[in-house]
Parts: structure tokens; sequence; C-alpha cells
């Protein structure tokens, strides 16, 4: 009997000793997992309302609202009411994070009113020298020549960081581009930004947040000129000039997935812009903008977890789905506030900076292939509406006027000549004429270390990809 006691004692010590050792093994696994995602300060701004500032998902769902989709791993969104300003679902919105080249709506926002589109420069050495490592790029060549119209779809279209660097000492250098930029974020009162390189590349201390990057698209797109370039589907850039022959030029098409569609993601239907992104520090970045019936929705996804292809634009498109059904049903977490200079009277921005006009030309509507339309998304054809200077409901006052915010008139400046300079296609070797896929990096980087970045947490890189930032938006 001892024995048969002594063998039962084993037998249950053993099975309890495995599910003390078990148990815990599970649960370490699950902190080791959850250990790899940074997790929100603690303390974050409450601008905009006392919601924004908590940690975590905040939504005031009222009868009849749909959940929120399911699976959503940005590490910080927001989804908001262009018109009115209200905030109907955010997660983590004030969390200071890298943004990638979705700071180039506010280098366009800054810098966009203070050139004319028919102004032509020619690309220096020097103008492109400092362009890094990696970036993305539109294929500019020094000692050739270019609109500014041009540049500027090499900016909203492919994401050129060669092209945002010429428009930069066009504005009068990298410096003042910079601190115009900073100036013109306080101004929008985008509080969580911070501006280190005009155009997104991973710089340390370099951060926005989704709630900051949402303020700045709502700005620029009150700009007639900012939003036809945004909602441009395809153009025509010049390419490089050959001796004895004539300029001619290639085909570049947006990056922007919603907008032109890919493998595993359609067209959204609806959507007329904003920007991509994406740095190794960063993740994946976006800001869209779509209407639906009459109702405008802006939405922010910053760096999502998910290892599907082109996870940023799904879950972006997931929340504007979520918030165009969830409209009228759901209590605002909060508001997008409006510029300081609406308060004051007196603006404070940078040079050239006008968060309220709705400046442009309208001009670019040549811009845009109408082949575009082909994809089949009714959301493309709002896109070349916009383009085409129809503006439907857009400008109507559904899609930029904010009753809370109203914009003061309409500018204009003169559209770009038709007979912008000749046009050279590139060499079939020029791997920087290629579109990239926008959430498929091809180049290994980091620039920051998530020391550098103040209340930011951005992507741990792996080992080999330390050193150099890349961006591939």
């Amino acid at each position: 009997m001892p024995v048969l006691k002594k063998i039962a004692l084993t037998i249950t010590s053993a099975a309890l000793l495995s599910g003390f050792v078990l148990s815990p093994a599970v649960a370490a696994d699950k902190d080791k997992s959850d250990d790899k995602q940074p997790k929100p300060p603690s303390t974050m701004s409450s601008l905009g309302g006392e919601q924004l500032g908590k940690a975590g998902t905040q939504v005031n769902l009222g009868a009849g609202a749909p959940v929120l989709p399911k699976k959503l791993s940005g590490r910080s969104w927001i989804v908001a009411d262009a018109e009115s300003g209200d905030v109907l679902a955010a997660h983590n919105a004030h969390w200071r994070l890298p943004p990638a080249s979705t700071l180039k709506m506010l280098f366009a926002d800054t810098v966009l009113p203070a050139l004319q589109p028919t102004q032509t420069h020619t690309v220096s050495e020097s103008e492109l020298a400092g362009v890094g490592e990696g970036s993305s790029l539109v294929g500019i060549k020094e000692d050739h020549t270019y609109t500014v119209h041009d540049l500027w779809l090499g900016v909203f279209l492919r994401s050129g960081n060669d092209a945002v660097h010429v428009l930069s000492e066009m504005y009068g250098g990298l410096p003042q581009t910079v601190a115009a930029m900073q100036k013109h974020a306080e101004e929008l009162q985008a509080l969580d930004t911070v501006v280190v390189s005009p155009d997104g590349y991973d710089a340390p201390r370099q951060v926005s947040s989704a709630y900051d990057l949402t303020l700045i698209a709502r700005s620029g797109m009150q700009k007639k000129d900012f939003r036809e370039y945004a909602a441009t589907a395809s153009a025509d850039f010049p390419g490089e000039k050959k001796k004895g022959k004539k300029r001619e030029s290639f085909e570049i098409q947006n990056t922007n997935r919603l907008i032109t569609g890919d493998i595993g993601v359609d067209p959204y239907q609806g959507i007329a812009g904003v920007k991509n992104g994406y740095t190794t520090h960063a993740g994946n970045t976006f800001t869209g903008v779509a209407e639906r019936n009459g109702k405008v929705l802006l939405v922010t996804v910053m760096n999502p977890s998910a290892e599907e292809s082109h996870a940023v634009y799904k879950e972006a498109a997931h929340l504007l789905d979520w918030g165009f059904s969830a409209s009228g049903k759901v209590t605002p977490v909060g508001q997008l506030v409006p510029p300081k200079s609406l308060d004051t009277g007196i603006s404070t921005g940078g040079k050239g900076a006008a968060p309220a006009a709705d400046q442009g030309t309208g001009g670019q509507a040549k811009a845009a292939h109408a082949s575009a339309a082909s994809k089949g998304s009714s959301g493309v054809g709002v896109a070349l509406a916009i383009i085409g200077g129809l503006l439907v409901v857009v400008a109507a006052g559904v899609f930029l006027v904010n009753r809370r915010w109203p914009v003061p008139g309409l500018g204009s400046r003169p559209a770009p000549a038709a007979d912008a300079p000749e046009a050279d296609a590139p060499e079939a070797d020029a791997p920087e004429t290629e579109a990239p896929e926008a959430d498929a990096p091809e180049a290994k980087d980091s620039g920051a270390t998530a020391d550098a970045v103040p209340a930011a947490e951005p992507a741990a890189p792996a080992a080999e990809d330390a050193g150099k930032p890349a961006d591939k938006s």
C-alpha cells in the first residue's frame, strides 16, 4: 500500500507540476509577444476632447450603431467627419509616432501657395545631394528644367523626396522650409508634430500623430491645387533630355492604393486622396478622405502590425465603411480643432501658409489620365471629378466647408501652360521611375532610434535594417 500511495502522490505531483509549469509558460509566451508591441504613453494630449487623450480605443456607440471593425492592428488611428470635425472613433489618437511621407501633406499645405505652378526651375546637383539614401524618387535629373506643377505631381503621386528637396530650395532652402512647416503646424494646432525633414524621411525626434495628420489633411483639402494633386491617379512626368532628341515623358502612378488599387486591394468607392507613407521606423502610414451619399470622412491609420499585404489600406477602408454606417449613430469622442487664426483673426502660419483659403488653379485637370476611371470604382470618378474642376458636392460645401470653419472665398492662380516644358522618356533601366509597392518596402533602413523620438515608439527595425533610413512611400 505504501508503494501505491507513493506512486499516486508522484502522479499527482507531476500533474500539478505540469499545470504550474505549462500555464505560466503559455502566459510568458503571450507576455513576450505583447512586449514586442510598444505601449502608448500614459499621458497624451487631450486636445480636441478628454477621450482623445486616453489610451486605447475610444468610441461611444448609440442605438443602432455598428460595432467597430475587428482585427484593427494600427498602433494609432482616427476617423472623423470632415465637415463638422466630429471624431467618430479613435485609438491612441495623440500618440506621437514617426509619420513617414504623410508629413508631405504638411509640406504641401505650407509651400504650395507660395509657388506658381507655371514657374520653371533648372535643378542643380546640390539640390539633390541631401536626398536620403533609400528614398522614394520620381526621377528628377540635375541640369533639367521642370515646372512647379511637375514637381508637385512628383510629390503627391510618387512621394518623390527628390521633388520635395527641389521645391524646398525654391522656397528658400531646407532650414527655412522646416521652420515654416513647424510654424504652420502650430497654427493648425497640430501640436504633436515635430518637423525635422520636409519629406518625412526618418529623422531623430521627428513625430506626428493620427490626430495631427488628420488636421493637416483637412487644412490641405481647403486648397484647390492640393486636393487636385492628392486625387490624381496618374500623370505624365518629364523624362531625361537627350541630345538631338525631343524630350519625352513617362507615366507616373499614385502610390495611394485606395485610388489606384492593387493586388488584394480595390480602389475605394468615393476616395479622393490624400497621402500614404512608409519608413522602417514609421511602418506604413496613411491618411485618406472619401465621400459617400453627401458625407465626407477623414481617416488616418499609423503603423498597423498585421502582416497581410496592404494592411494600412484595408484597415483604413474598414474604418471608412464603419464611419459611413455609424454616422449619426455615435456620440463623438472629440473634435478636430480649427486653426488658431480663426480665433484671433491673425494667421501665424509660415510663408505662404493659408489654412482656410481655397487657393488653386484647377489647371491640374490635364494631369489625370481618364483611363484611371476604368478601375471600376466610382471613388476614382469622384477623384477625377475633383481634378476636372467640377468639384461636384465637394466644393458645394459638404467636402470642404466646416460650419465651424468656413472657407473665406476662393482664390485663383493662372493655370499651368498647356505647353509645359518638353519632356523626355526615362532610361529603361532607371529604377526610380517605377512605382514601388506602397506597403511592401524595397529598401532597408532606419534613421532614428527609439530613444531619439520623444513620446514616440517607432517600429523596432530588424538588425540588418539599422543604419539607413528608407522611404518607399
